[in-house]
């Protein structure tokens, strides 16, 4: 597994992060037309990151991947932010149009009484046109796209800082508070939905 990581760091510095600079620019291409995106960012996952990911065991003790180049498949990430809610379908649309989905992940708490992470995911394949000739054996088949609202997206970076990355286990005020900050995000996305749906019916 050292040997690996170690093989990584090289195929990130000359071919991950190339890789995902022209991705992002693929993508701006591709969503030049559309109204209210905030920011599209990609980024290749950086040799630590990897490097841990690759060393996760199963309940048993055993590695979860047994082949972390083919099988760890968020080596490189694009996320696109959006002003509103109804920003997201029309990305995903074009999205869907344009790329096979390998895989497809609309993320949310799973009872109507909770809140917390929010957001779409995909597993694409990688443009071919992306991609520099005779490096097929050494970057990824996939990406991971991430589609969010601004509200979604600052939720999700804060409640990482503070929740994923604590130092220790969070208490259950403080769990209640992150989920009370997740239920406001949630809000404000709903509220800004319904006003530019209201002043857009009122201009018609």
């Amino acid at each position: 597994m050292t040997n690996y990581c170690d093989d990584y760091e090289s195929v990130f510095r000359d071919f991950l992060e190339p890789l995902s600079i022209r991705l992002k620019d693929h993508f701006v291409n591709l969503l030049e037309d559309v109204q209210r995106i905030d920011n599209i960012s990609s980024r290749a996952k950086d040799p630590s990151s990897f490097r841990k990911k690759a060393q996760k065991v199963d309940d048993r003790g055993n590695l979860k991947y047994h082949q972390p180049r083919t099988q760890i498949q968020d080596q490189i990430g694009v996320r696109v932010t959006v002003l509103y809610l109804k920003d997201v379908l029309c990305v995903k649309d074009i999205i869907e149009d344009y790329f096979a989905s390998i895989e497809y992940q609309d993320k949310a708490p799973e009872s109507d009484f909770e809140f917390g992470y929010v957001g779409s995911h995909y597993l694409l394949k990688i443009p071919e046109d992306v991609i520099d000739d005779g490096t097929d054996d050494i970057v990824p088949e996939f990406f991971e796209l991430q589609i969010k609202t601004l509200f979604q997206h600052a939720w999700s970076e804060a409640s990482h800082d503070v929740g994923y990355k604590a130092p220790r286990s969070l208490t259950p005020l403080e769990r209640r508070q992150l989920a009370f900050s997740a239920a406001q995000a949630w809000g404000a996305d709903q509220i800004f939905q319904q006003l530019s749906a209201e002043l857009n019916a009122a201009n018609d």
